[in-house]
């Protein structure tokens, strides 16, 4: 299961910030992940919650957001969602497509919450 190691990575990158904004506290972590990625939704969070648990991020909430296959269409430039690599264009019906999208597995944001300065 490499979704542990995926779930390992990710923490690396929460105690990266962690460790540069030792005074906020961090909230979330969106992840985004393709549907050609091979990764499993479930036994990320899975993982993600295993890894956190009795640990200072266990409060840290994993979000994921799910990117389907998109192809791009080499007639007229459309991007669109795909449920195959043989799905005509919607708007030209060009049969001739590229992949756009949906090998995504990337860290697209952190939530941080910074403590309030006192005045």
């Amino acid at each position: 299961m490499h979704e542990i190691g995926i779930a390992q990575n990710i923490l690396e990158a929460v105690q990266a910030e962690a460790n540069r904004r030792p005074e906020a506290a961090l909230r979330a972590v969106g992840v985004r992940i393709g549907e050609l990625s091979s990764v499993d939704r479930d036994a990320l969070d899975f993982a993600f919650s295993v890894l956190t648990r009795d640990t200072a991020f266990a409060g840290v909430k994993l979000e994921i957001e799910w990117c389907p296959r998109r192809e791009r269409c080499l007639a007229c430039g459309d991007v669109f969602n795909s449920g195959c690599e043989v799905s005509p264009c919607p708007k030209c019906g060009g049969r001739r497509t590229r992949l756009a999208g949906g090998t995504e597995l990337d860290i697209a944001y952190l939530e941080v919450e910074e403590p309030c300065e006192s005045r």
